[in-house]
Protein backbone atom coordinates (compact mmCIF):
# COMPACT_ATOMS: atom_id res chain seq x y z
CA UNK A 1 0.00 0.00 0.00
CA UNK A 2 3.07 2.18 0.81
CA UNK A 3 4.28 1.79 -2.35
CA UNK A 4 1.40 2.81 -4.44
CA UNK A 5 0.69 6.04 -2.44
CA UNK A 6 4.21 7.09 -3.06
CA UNK A 7 4.28 6.38 -6.12
CA UNK A 8 0.76 8.50 -6.65
CA UNK A 9 2.45 11.59 -5.33
CA UNK A 10 5.40 10.90 -7.86
CA UNK A 11 3.59 10.59 -11.18
CA UNK A 12 1.91 13.65 -10.01
CA UNK A 13 4.80 15.67 -9.58
CA UNK A 14 6.56 14.05 -12.56
CA UNK A 15 3.51 14.68 -14.85
CA UNK A 16 3.27 18.29 -13.79
CA UNK A 17 6.60 18.99 -14.79
CA UNK A 18 6.19 16.92 -18.09
CA UNK A 19 3.05 19.05 -18.65
CA UNK A 20 4.86 22.64 -17.84
CA UNK A 21 2.81 23.07 -14.86
CA UNK A 22 6.19 23.96 -12.71
CA UNK A 23 9.21 24.80 -14.73
CA UNK A 24 12.87 24.66 -14.41
CA UNK A 25 13.53 26.82 -11.09
CA UNK A 26 9.53 26.83 -9.99
CA UNK A 27 9.34 25.79 -6.59
CA UNK A 28 7.12 22.54 -6.05
CA UNK A 29 4.16 22.53 -3.50
CA UNK A 30 5.76 21.92 0.45
CA UNK A 31 5.55 18.65 1.97
CA UNK A 32 2.43 19.74 3.95
CA UNK A 33 0.95 20.91 0.42
CA UNK A 34 1.05 17.28 -0.69
CA UNK A 35 0.51 15.41 2.29
CA UNK A 36 -2.94 17.02 2.33
CA UNK A 37 -3.93 16.59 -1.45
CA UNK A 38 -3.45 13.12 -1.27
CA UNK A 39 -4.17 12.34 2.63
CA UNK A 40 -0.60 10.50 2.72
CA UNK A 41 2.18 10.41 5.45
CA UNK A 42 5.06 13.16 5.63
CA UNK A 43 7.38 9.75 5.02
CA UNK A 44 5.64 9.22 2.37
CA UNK A 45 6.07 12.25 0.08
CA UNK A 46 9.82 12.74 1.21
CA UNK A 47 10.06 9.26 -0.83
CA UNK A 48 8.51 10.29 -3.94
CA UNK A 49 10.50 13.55 -3.77
CA UNK A 50 14.02 11.92 -2.97
CA UNK A 51 13.44 9.25 -6.18
CA UNK A 52 12.53 12.54 -8.19
CA UNK A 53 15.35 14.47 -7.01
CA UNK A 54 17.68 11.25 -7.76
CA UNK A 55 16.48 10.90 -11.11
CA UNK A 56 16.84 14.61 -12.05
CA UNK A 57 13.47 16.08 -11.41
CA UNK A 58 14.11 17.99 -8.70
CA UNK A 59 16.75 19.59 -6.74
CA UNK A 60 16.70 20.83 -3.04
CA UNK A 61 17.99 24.11 -1.41
CA UNK A 62 18.81 23.89 2.26
CA UNK A 63 15.33 26.16 4.26
CA UNK A 64 14.21 27.06 1.00
CA UNK A 65 12.54 24.25 -0.79
CA UNK A 66 12.46 22.01 -3.53
CA UNK A 67 12.64 23.02 -7.14
CA UNK A 68 11.95 21.67 -10.37
CA UNK A 69 15.71 21.14 -12.42
CA UNK A 70 16.82 21.91 -15.72
CA UNK A 71 16.52 19.27 -18.54
CA UNK A 72 18.66 16.40 -18.97
CA UNK A 73 21.37 17.02 -21.85
CA UNK A 74 20.30 14.24 -24.31
CA UNK A 75 23.48 12.80 -26.24
CA UNK A 76 23.16 10.31 -29.04
CA UNK A 77 24.94 6.78 -28.97
CA UNK A 78 24.55 6.80 -32.92
CA UNK A 79 27.96 8.87 -33.92
CA UNK A 80 31.39 8.82 -32.56
CA UNK A 81 31.92 12.23 -31.58
CA UNK A 82 34.32 14.53 -28.90
CA UNK A 83 32.20 15.74 -25.17
CA UNK A 84 33.58 19.05 -26.61
CA UNK A 85 31.81 18.65 -30.04
CA UNK A 86 28.70 17.34 -27.88
CA UNK A 87 28.52 20.33 -25.60
CA UNK A 88 28.97 23.15 -28.45
CA UNK A 89 25.89 21.32 -30.47
CA UNK A 90 23.91 22.14 -27.48
CA UNK A 91 25.12 25.67 -27.21
CA UNK A 92 26.99 25.12 -23.87
CA UNK A 93 30.80 26.11 -23.55
CA UNK A 94 32.78 22.57 -22.39
CA UNK A 95 36.07 22.92 -20.31
CA UNK A 96 38.13 20.53 -18.58
CA UNK A 97 40.30 20.25 -15.38
CA UNK A 98 43.23 17.68 -15.88
CA UNK A 99 43.11 15.83 -12.85
CA UNK A 100 46.06 13.25 -14.37
CA UNK A 101 48.45 12.52 -17.43
CA UNK A 102 51.00 10.29 -16.71
CA UNK A 103 52.86 7.00 -18.88
CA UNK A 104 52.35 3.91 -17.30
CA UNK A 105 52.29 0.34 -18.29
CA UNK A 106 49.48 -1.30 -19.56
CA UNK A 107 47.76 -4.32 -17.51
CA UNK A 108 46.38 -7.25 -18.55
CA UNK A 109 42.79 -6.02 -18.72
CA UNK A 110 43.67 -2.64 -21.06
CA UNK A 111 46.43 -4.40 -23.40
CA UNK A 112 43.96 -7.01 -24.19
CA UNK A 113 41.03 -3.90 -24.87
CA UNK A 114 43.91 -2.18 -26.68
CA UNK A 115 45.46 -5.38 -28.62
CA UNK A 116 48.96 -4.40 -26.96
CA UNK A 117 51.61 -6.73 -24.37
CA UNK A 118 51.14 -6.06 -20.80
CA UNK A 119 53.26 -3.60 -19.97
CA UNK A 120 53.64 -2.23 -22.70
CA UNK A 121 53.65 2.17 -22.32
CA UNK A 122 50.09 3.81 -22.76
CA UNK A 123 49.28 7.39 -21.79
CA UNK A 124 46.60 7.48 -18.84
CA UNK A 125 44.51 11.01 -18.88
CA UNK A 126 41.81 11.59 -16.22
CA UNK A 127 39.84 14.91 -16.89
CA UNK A 128 36.94 16.50 -14.53
CA UNK A 129 34.84 17.82 -18.13
CA UNK A 130 32.28 21.14 -17.91
CA UNK A 131 29.72 22.53 -19.29
CA UNK A 132 28.94 26.13 -18.73
CA UNK A 133 31.14 25.57 -15.53
CA UNK A 134 28.97 22.76 -13.90
CA UNK A 135 30.76 19.40 -13.89
CA UNK A 136 28.95 17.38 -15.84
CA UNK A 137 31.19 14.14 -16.16
CA UNK A 138 34.44 12.08 -15.37
CA UNK A 139 36.43 11.03 -17.98
CA UNK A 140 39.02 8.71 -17.99
CA UNK A 141 41.31 7.75 -21.91
CA UNK A 142 43.97 5.27 -22.34
CA UNK A 143 45.92 5.63 -25.10
CA UNK A 144 48.92 3.54 -26.74
CA UNK A 145 51.47 5.63 -26.50
CA UNK A 146 53.45 4.56 -29.34
CA UNK A 147 50.26 6.20 -31.20
CA UNK A 148 50.60 10.10 -29.31
CA UNK A 149 54.06 10.51 -28.48
CA UNK A 150 54.58 13.69 -26.82
CA UNK A 151 50.72 13.30 -25.81
CA UNK A 152 51.34 13.92 -21.56
CA UNK A 153 52.99 17.74 -22.79
CA UNK A 154 49.58 18.60 -24.54
CA UNK A 155 47.65 20.94 -23.04
CA UNK A 156 44.39 18.86 -22.53
CA UNK A 157 42.44 21.52 -20.56
CA UNK A 158 41.81 23.18 -23.56
CA UNK A 159 39.90 22.23 -26.63
CA UNK A 160 39.18 18.29 -27.65
CA UNK A 161 41.16 15.29 -27.34
CA UNK A 162 39.66 14.23 -30.46
CA UNK A 163 41.05 16.64 -32.19
CA UNK A 164 44.48 16.51 -30.75
CA UNK A 165 44.91 12.93 -32.26
CA UNK A 166 43.38 13.73 -35.35
CA UNK A 167 45.07 17.38 -35.75
CA UNK A 168 47.96 16.72 -34.38
CA UNK A 169 48.49 12.98 -34.92
CA UNK A 170 46.93 12.39 -37.92
CA UNK A 171 44.70 9.59 -36.20
CA UNK A 172 41.38 9.25 -38.07
CA UNK A 173 39.09 7.97 -35.44
CA UNK A 174 36.06 5.83 -37.05
CA UNK A 175 33.95 3.86 -34.46
CA UNK A 176 33.84 2.55 -31.09
CA UNK A 177 32.58 -0.03 -29.53
CA UNK A 178 31.42 1.07 -26.09
CA UNK A 179 28.49 -0.07 -23.06
CA UNK A 180 26.18 1.57 -21.17
CA UNK A 181 25.34 0.75 -17.63
CA UNK A 182 23.70 2.57 -14.74
CA UNK A 183 26.47 3.28 -11.58
CA UNK A 184 26.65 5.09 -8.21
CA UNK A 185 28.73 7.83 -7.14
CA UNK A 186 32.01 6.92 -4.76
CA UNK A 187 32.74 9.52 -2.88
CA UNK A 188 35.80 10.41 -5.38
CA UNK A 189 33.33 10.90 -7.67
CA UNK A 190 30.88 12.12 -6.13
CA UNK A 191 33.33 15.13 -4.46
CA UNK A 192 34.10 15.68 -8.22
CA UNK A 193 30.79 15.80 -9.90
CA UNK A 194 28.90 17.81 -7.09
CA UNK A 195 26.73 15.19 -6.57
CA UNK A 196 25.84 12.85 -3.39
CA UNK A 197 27.67 9.75 -2.50
CA UNK A 198 25.33 7.17 -3.91
CA UNK A 199 23.58 9.57 -6.76
CA UNK A 200 23.10 7.81 -9.68
CA UNK A 201 25.38 7.86 -12.80
CA UNK A 202 25.76 6.64 -16.06
CA UNK A 203 28.70 4.87 -17.12
CA UNK A 204 30.01 4.62 -20.88
CA UNK A 205 32.88 2.29 -21.42
CA UNK A 206 34.63 1.22 -24.50
CA UNK A 207 37.02 1.35 -27.11
CA UNK A 208 37.71 3.67 -29.74
CA UNK A 209 39.63 2.82 -33.52
CA UNK A 210 41.11 4.42 -36.33
CA UNK A 211 39.89 3.89 -39.86
CA UNK A 212 42.25 0.63 -40.05
CA UNK A 213 40.79 -1.02 -37.20
CA UNK A 214 43.78 -0.18 -34.76
CA UNK A 215 42.10 0.14 -30.92
CA UNK A 216 43.06 3.87 -29.87
CA UNK A 217 41.65 4.71 -26.87
CA UNK A 218 40.37 2.69 -24.07
CA UNK A 219 37.73 5.24 -22.71
CA UNK A 220 35.54 5.61 -19.37
CA UNK A 221 33.21 7.90 -18.70
CA UNK A 222 31.19 8.14 -15.63
CA UNK A 223 27.76 10.97 -16.57
CA UNK A 224 25.54 12.73 -14.08
CA UNK A 225 22.81 10.80 -14.04
CA UNK A 226 20.13 13.62 -13.41
CA UNK A 227 21.66 16.07 -16.07
CA UNK A 228 22.11 13.32 -18.80
CA UNK A 229 19.97 10.79 -20.64
CA UNK A 230 21.22 9.04 -23.99
CA UNK A 231 19.41 8.76 -27.41
CA UNK A 232 19.56 5.57 -29.15
CA UNK A 233 18.45 4.82 -32.70
CA UNK A 234 17.92 1.11 -33.55
CA UNK A 235 17.27 -0.15 -37.51
CA UNK A 236 15.89 -3.31 -38.28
Amino acid sequence: METKLYLRVKDWLRAAIEKGDYRPGDRIPSEHELMRRFGVSRSTVRHAISELVLEGWLYRVQGSGTYVARPKYRQTLSRLTSFTEDMRLLGLTPRAKLLLCRVEGADEPIAAALSLTPGEEVIRIERLRFADDEPMALNTSILPRRLVPGLEEVDLEKGSLYEVLEKRYGLILSRAAQTLEPALADAYAAELLGVPVGAPLLLVEGVVYLKNGTPAEWVRILYRGDRYKFHIVAVR
